[in-house]
């Protein structure tokens, strides 16, 4: 709760600042996924609404964000992670680039984090 209550302060500012940070919305996001037995790392692309298998995971991404004056300096990813033989939600919540301890994902064997937005160069 207190991981939730700092992240929604991060993304959305304290009541106290004076100017929001404005962020831009990407259509997906780069995650790094990581097992901790095999010690095998994978980095993949994934679009917003899209859920990938990872091992006995079904990883969701349900919205990525960046701040929009520099594009590449962080990412805020909204994930959901279940575990599909338990039938169990992991995690839900947001994920942030620059600090993946914040707000983690808690596995015995897999981890799951946000690398970056994915940008719209039109």
């Amino acid at each position: 709760m207190i991981r939730a209550a700092l992240i929604l302060a991060l993304l959305t500012g304290a009541a106290e600042a004076q100017t929001a940070v404005r962020t831009g919305v990407g259509p997906g996001a780069v995650l790094r996924t990581l097992d901790k037995v095999s010690g095998a790392v994978v980095d993949v692309e994934m679009a917003v609404g899209q859920t990938m298998a990872y091992g006995p995971l079904q990883v969701t991404l349900h919205e990525c964000r960046y701040p929009a004056s520099n594009p590449a300096g962080d990412a805020f990813g909204l994930i959901q992670i279940v575990d599909a033989r338990a039938l169990q939600e992991l995690f839900a919540g947001w994920m942030i680039a620059s600090s993946p301890a914040l707000n983690a994902l808690e596995h015995r064997r897999y981890d799951v984090w946000v690398l970056r937005c994915l940008i719209d160069l039109d």
